[in-house]
This record gives structure tokens, sequence and C-alpha cells, in this order.
């Protein structure tokens, strides 16, 4: 539980920096011209991206988006606690997102299986495992049921909130 809490405090401490540092002031990402110039082109089209998150913890988890909307500019479209939630969403919205974060264990399940069902998805749709496990076993395994990209939440947020900002 304790890599958690680091992992929402580190989430939560980015956040934090990009407003102090303006970095990312969410009234500009808005385009309401009461609030400010509107967003540049490259924003706007950073701000299609759709996310689905795949986390059991909602603390965790509403950092996440909160973190990847903020500063990578990326829209979260739905989240599922459990493998069996996330596999019918993606049953069901086959096109309807573009990055896919995956944590390995869930409610009900687990990642892997998350990763299987989303195999055949386009190429520009892109999976990433963010879990406490990075192992290399995991993510060897995690590679070969078709991540993207595997990130440590305890250790590599900034390369995963690098990783979601440059892969659209």
């Amino acid at each position: 539980m304790l890599s958690y809490r680091r992992a929402v405090q580190s989430l939560a401490a980015h956040t934090r920096h990009a407003r102090e540092t303006g970095l990312v002031n969410p009234m500009n990402l808005s385009g309401d011209p009461r609030y400010g110039s509107t967003p540049s082109p490259k924003i706007q089209y950073r701000m299609a991206v759709k996310a689905y998150i795949v986390e059991d913890n909602d603390l965790i988890r509403d950092n996440l988006v909160e973190t990847l909307t903020e500063l990578a500019g990326i829209r979260t479209v739905g989240h599922s606690a459990t493998e069996a939630g996330a596999c019918s969403w993606l049953e069901q919205h086959p096109r309807d997102w573009d990055l896919l974060v995956v944590d390995l264990f869930l409610e009900q399940g687990n990642g892997l299986g998350v990763l299987r069902k989303c195999q055949q998805r386009s190429a520009v749709q892109k999976v990433v495992v963010l879990s406490n496990y990075a192992t290399d076993d995991v993510r060897s395994r995690c590679l070969a049921c078709g991540a993207d990209a595997i990130f440590d939440k305890s250790t590599e947020l900034d390369l995963f909130i690098d990783y979601c900002s440059a892969s659209h």
C-alpha cells in the first residue's frame, strides 16, 4: 500500500509543479476566450487524444486522469477497475480510444487479460502498462501480450508522462 501512496503523491506533485511553474494553466487549455487565449493548434490536437484507464485504486485513477489532462492534454473517455469491465468496454468501443493505460493488479482479473483483449487494435492505438510491479519478467510478459510500453508507478512517472505526451 505504501507504493500506491507514493505514486499518488508523485502524481499530485507533478500536477502541482506544472501549475506553479506555469507550464500548464487549465484555464488556457479550455479555449474559452473569457480565460485567455485559445489553445494553440498543437494543444487542440492533443486534446483530441482519448484515453481509457484500467486502474482499481480510485485515488490513483483520479490523480492519473488529472495529470494526463493537465500535463499531456489527454482526455479520459472512461475507466474500469476490473478486467471484465475493461474488456467489455474495449469490445463495445474498438475505435473510441487512442491510449489505454492498464494496471496489472485489478479488483477482478488482471491487466494481462486486458492486454490480450486489445491485441488486434489499430496501429495508432497505444497500450501502456503502469504498475508497481514492473520487473524484467513482468515487462517481458506485458510486451508479449501486446503492450507498447511499461512504466513503474513508483519510479518512472516522468517517463510515463513524456511517453503519453509524445506518443500522439
